[in-house]
Parts: structure tokens; C-alpha cells; sequence
């Protein structure tokens, strides 16, 4: 043997085990990726054909049990319309195997509707509905609940059941729209409001269904997992997601509906609110007036003044279960609230069709508008960061300092003219102008009232004109250490911008105007629900949505 061999042997296995051990691990997550690449494309497909509404789970993200094989679901997916899980390598099983909730079903010989009975991974804290002892709480695949009346029972009482397997869909049976429902009126030969109410009755007494519309790029993206949730306790045909379809076409299953029947949750800010109310008014103009519905506000958008004027409070964080939500709408009031024209003309363009907007909420021009318009172009450009009402809050304040500091709304009063019902108004020395239709404005602040707790009538076609000596003027009203100027109410109100471009908004969509006349108009009422809850003053910022119910 040569000397060194046995050196440069040793050389060499310590080389050719240093690659193994560098290249099999590569190898290894390669591979892995890849099967993991192949699994997701063969899950999608499924996805995409599937009857169900399949949504992806892991194990650390939401451990459930599979529906299949009844073991861990590592990763896999669940069904949001029915409460369905599978692991991966089950998925195709349970899709052929587990049906899923029927939106559209004939009722039994009686007229009554079947339990749809789904087993495992009941809701925690679930009791049974014959021995009244928890349910869910062994470690495996066990119990049973049914996915209309969400009724939960343990394998072994389910024969103990006294309903001779009919369901009466629970304690939301007055919100839900049945099965059977929708297969009369498919069979209906003419389609009429009599006949609606004709069916209706098979629905029971004070059957008032709600559709629920909701915006999954509001404020602080909570909408994805609402969806889930009211897709579990309603008919999933009544759950829209309106990013997917605009409300113009949710609003039109109104229309197979009992006339004056139908409640509308909007699911956002109250950029989405107005949205709808728009799609409502279009409603009318195409004869459907018959079927228009009332609206009420589950607030997931940044300022949220609107749902704070009709006691839904100033922002939803899931503080309260999504039931609660639909037990305070059953008990809420049938309110009108005023809804205006502005129009916008620019001076210079006599041949151009003026600008037309609708206002909710309330109409400005001065520094909480340059504030607005800012905030905008930023989200604008990077709309992933502006995912949490708080960072949105935060880059408001932010740019509401730097006004305090660069004044580019000052001297409004020379630029600008406001007549209130044709009477002209002389202005102090203010840097903006805010027209009121509601009595919050800034994310829960009261301009009309001020310091007072007086009501706001949001019926009484009368808008409220208050003036603003800046941004830290805003601040101050803000925290209640200052009032607004007031300007007084009007059933009409013109501004005339005389020179230079200025910022303006429209229910917090904003934008830069040059010399224009506005002019602002009654345009028509909707029909709201108010919810009536007991609180203080100092505690109603985020607690109508956490306050008991009180019955109005």
C-alpha cells in the first residue's frame, strides 16, 4: 500500500459521506415539494367539482377529526356549509360519500324537513338534546349534530330523540329559508307575490329571512370566517360574498321572497353599506319596490358611523358569537333614514354631465377629506398592508399631524361659498366643512350634538352644516375637548368653489376637486334596522355589539 493511501481513503469517505449528507436532504425536500405540489393540484380539483364548499385545515390550524377514517386530520380540508372534514387522502371519499347541505330539497310526506345528521367535531360546549350532558368531549370521531336545526345528540341517545326525525330548524327558523321553500317556487307556473306569501306559510308565523351580504376586503378581513359561519347556521343560498357577486344580483332572490319579508345584513364598512343601498335604489327604478328589503350593519369597515348612528356599534372584532348577531336582528327595529344627491358641476365644463354621488353619511371638504384622500393612494398602492383596523387608524393619525403642520385647506372661507336653502352664510376664518346626514362622523364622534346626549333624527330631511378650524381641531372634537363650529341645517345645501383644487369625500370615498358647484339634494329614504341597547356614554365606542339585548 502506497504511503498516505490510507490517508487520502479516509480523505474520501469523510468527502463522499459530507455529500450524502448535504445532497439527501435536498433531495428529500424536493421530492416532499413536489408530492406536496401534486397533492394541492389533485385538492383543488376537487374543490372545483366538489358539491361542497371546501376550505383548507391542518392540524394546528383548526384540529378536527376526519368524517372518514376518524383519525387527526393532519392536513386536509372542511366543508364551511355543512361542518364536514377529511383528510387528504380521504377527501375523495368523503365528497362522493357525505352530502352536503341541499339548498334546494323537497320536503318529507308530512311537509316537514329531515335531520341532516353530520357526526364528530361538534361545537365546544355543545350539549345533548335529550340527556343534557356536554357532547364532543371524548378524543376521537363522536356525537352528532344536524346542520339546519343544529341540534347536537350522543350516538347513543340519537334513538332516544323525541322528534320522529323531523327538524324545525331551530331557534334561527324564522331567519333561515327552507329547502322545500325553494323547490315550490321552482315549481311555481306563475310567480307572483301572492303566491310567495301563499308559501310562506309553510314557513311558519313572523318568517322574516335575512340574506347576508359581506365584503372580504373590509377593514380588518374578517368576512372570510363569517361567511363560514353563517353558510353553517342558514341556507348557504343565502350567504354572498361580494367580491364573488355584486349586490345588485344577491338582492335579486328578494324577489322570489314574501314582499316586506326580508332583512339584509351588510357585512362591512360603510363604503359596502352604501354599495347596497345604491343596488336598493336600482331596485326600485326597475319596478321591484314591493320587495325592497331593510338593511342592517355588521360594522367590519375602519369608521364604521354609520352602524354606530343605529346602535350596531363602532367596529366588530368577533367579541360576540355570530348566533348573538342574529338574535340582536331579530329583535331590532324597522327605522327610515334619508338618503341625498350631490352633485358635483365643474366650472368650465357646461357640455359635461355633472358628477352625481349618494350620500349616507355626510359630505366634506377640508383637512378629515385630505386625510381621507391620503389614506386612499397609500392603500392604493399597498393594499395588503392596510389589513388591520388599527394600522388603518394609526396612518390616519398619522397624516392628520402632518396637516397640523402643512395647513393646505387653510383660508377655505375666501375660497369657498355655502348657502343653506338658497341664504347665503357667513364664514369665519375655517379650513373645512362638514355636512352631516347621520350623528356620528370620524369613527364615533358626535358633531351636532357636541357634548350632549340628544338624539339624531336621521328621518327628518334636514342636514346639519358645521365648520372645522383645522386638523387639530378635529383631534380635539375627537377626544371632547372641543365643539364644531355650527353652521345651522338646511333641507338644501350649495357650496361653490371659487378657485383652486380642494379635497373632498362622500361617505369617506375621496377625491380632489377643482372649482365646481355641489349641490345636495334629497334623494329617497331606506329602510334600516335600529337595535336599542342600554349603555353610557363613555362605554358605547366598540359595546353595542357586546351589550344584553333589550327588545324595542
Amino acid at each position: 500500500m502506497p504511503p498516505g493511501f490510507s490517508t487520502h481513503l479516509g480523505e474520501w469517505h469523510l468527502l463522499t459521506w459530507t455529500f450524502l449528507a448535504v445532497l439527501v436532504p435536498v433531495l428529500l425536500t424536493l421530492w416532499c415539494s413536489v408530492q406536496r405540489s401534486k397533492r394541492a393540484v389533485l385538492m383543488k380539483e376537487v374543490f372545483r367539482k366538489s358539491k361542497h364548499d371546501w376550505r383548507y385545515t391542518d392540524l394546528f390550524s383548526k384540529p378536527t377529526y376526519c368524517c372518514v377514517c376518524c383519525q387527526h386530520v393532519l392536513r386536509g380540508a372542511f366543508c364551511d356549509c355543512c361542518g364536514v372534514c377529511a383528510d387528504e387522502r380521504c377527501l375523495r371519499r368523503a365528497d362522493r360519500a357525505l352530502p352536503c347541505k341541499e339548498v334546494v330539497a323537497p320536503a318529507r310526506d308530512d311537509g316537514s324537513l329531515a335531520h341532516h345528521w353530520v357526526r364528530g367535531n361538534v361545537p365546544l360546549c355543545s350539549y345533548c338534546a335529550v340527556c343534557k350532558q356536554q357532547c364532543g368531549t371524548q378524543p376521537k370521531l363522536c356525537d352528532l349534530r344536524c346542520i339546519w336545526c343544529q341540534t347536537v345528540v350522543h350516538d347513543d341517545c340519537k334513538p332516544n330523540l323525541e322528534d320522529e326525525g323531523r327538524c324545525d330548524l331551530g331557534e334561527f327558523r324564522t331567519l333561515i329559508i327552507p329547502p322545500h321553500y325553494l323547490h315550490h317556487i321552482n315549481k311555481l307556473r306563475r310567480r307572483h307575490p301572492d303566491e310567495y306569501c301563499k308559501l310562506a306559510a309553510l314557513c311558519g308565523s313572523g318568517w322574516t329571512p335575512v340574506l347576508v351580504l359581506a365584503n372580504t376586503r373590509s377593514g380588518n378581513n374578517m368576512a372570510e370566517a363569517l361567511l363560514g359561519e353563517f353558510r353553517m347556521l342558514l341556507n348557504p343560498v343565502q350567504v354572498f360574498d361580494l367580491t364573488k357577486m355584486p349586490p345588485g344580483r344577491a338582492l335579486q332572490l328578494c324577489t322570489l321572497l314574501p314582499p316586506g319579508s326580508v332583512r339584509v345584513l351588510v357585512c362591512g364598512g360603510d363604503g359596502t353599506v352604501g354599495w347596497v343601498l345604491d343596488a336598493i335604489d336600482t331596485m326600485k327604478l326597475k319596478g321591484q319596490e314591493v320587495f325592497i328589503p331593510r338593511v342592517t350593519i355588521l360594522p367590519l369597515g375602519t369608521g364604521n358611523d354609520l352602524s354606530n348612528s343605529l346602535g350596531w356599534g363602532a367596529g366588530y372584532a368577533g367579541e360576540i358569537p355570530v348566533e348573538q348577531v342574529l338574535r340582536n336582528i331579530l329583535d331590532a327595529e324597522v327605522v327610515s333614514m334619508d338618503r341625498w344627491k350631490v352633485q358635483v358641476a365643474s366650472k368650465g365644463y357646461y357640455f359635461r354631465k355633472p358628477k352625481v354621488l349618494s350620500m349616507n353619511n355626510y359630505f366634506s371638504v377640508g383637512p378629515d377629506a385630505l386625510m381621507a384622500l391620503n389614506f386612499h393612494a397609500h392603500r392604493e398602492k399597498t393594499p395588503s398592508f392596510f389589513s388591520s383596523r388599527i394600522i388603518n387608524k394609526a396612518v390616519y393619525f398619522l397624516y392628520g399631524t402632518k396637516d397640523c403642520l402643512v395647513q393646505e385647506c387653510k383660508d377655505l372661507d375666501k375660497r369657498i361659498e355655502l348657502e343653506l336653502d338658497g341664504e347665503r352664510v357667513n364664514l369665519p376664518s375655517l379650513e373645512g366643512i362638514i355636512v352631516c346626514n347621520i350623528g356620528y362622523w370620524g369613527g364615533g364622534c358626535r358633531l351636532w350634538e357636541g357634548m350632549g346626549d340628544e338624539p339624531c333624527p336621521l328621518d327628518d330631511g334636514l342636514l346639519e352644516v358645521v365648520g372645522v378650524y383645522g386638523s387639530f381641531h378635529c383631534a380635539q372634537i375627537q377626544v371632547k375637548l372641543a365643539n364644531p363650529v355650527r353652521l345651522g341645517q338646511a333641507h338644501t345645501v350649495r357650496l361653490v368653489l371659487k378657485s383652486s383644487r380642494m379635497p373632498m369625500q362622500v361617505d369617506g370615498e375621496p377625491w380632489a376637486q377643482g372649482p365646481c358647484t355641489i349641490t345636495i339634494t334629497h334623494k329617497t329614504q331606506a329602510l334600516m334596522l335600529y337595535h336599542s341597547a342600554e349603555q353610557t356614554d363613555d362605554e358605547e365606542d366598540d359595546s353595542s355589539w357586546c351589550c344584553a339585548d333589550v327588545r324595542v
